[in-house]
């Protein structure tokens, strides 16, 4: 069984996210699963509506987010990640699929939201882990 995986990935920091969306892209092929939708949201805050249509489609066993939140010159980095966060927690038991956090932030430099691109491949990786062990 081929284990579908949808994409939910943020255009804020497109640069970045793109970098996260080809990486799990590639990791998905090589762990023998496929993409079959990706859908991209305006930023991490945005992300729930969208998991939310990705997990009422049959033809996708798990959901993906990818994404980005650099910290600025307020605490609003944090409240985007806290609330997004839990909203994605919420989805996967609401709909009993994996849903997983490929999202760096809060608290981090622009340098160190490059260093953390391969958080897109990690989240491909639980999806198929969780998939194939549930």
């Amino acid at each position: 069984m081929t284990i579908k995986l949808g994409f939910v990935i943020a255009e804020f920091n497109r640069d970045l996210t793109f970098q996260m969306e080809m990486l799990g892209e590639e990791h998905a092929k090589f762990l023998g699963a496929e993409v079959v939708e990706k859908i991209l949201v305006p930023g991490v805050y945005d992300m729930p509506l969208a998991i939310k249509k990705l997990c009422e489609r049959d033809d996708i066993d798990a959901v993906a987010t990818m994404g980005i939140v650099i910290e600025g010159a307020t605490q609003h980095d944090e409240i985007v990640v806290q609330h997004a966060a839990r909203k994605i927690t919420d989805l996967s038991l609401e709909y009993n699929k994996p849903v997983t956090l490929g999202i760096a932030g809060p608290g981090m430099t622009r340098m160190e939201a490059h260093q953390r691109v391969d958080y897109g491949k990690r989240a491909v990786e639980a999806a198929v882990k969780l998939v194939q062990r549930l």
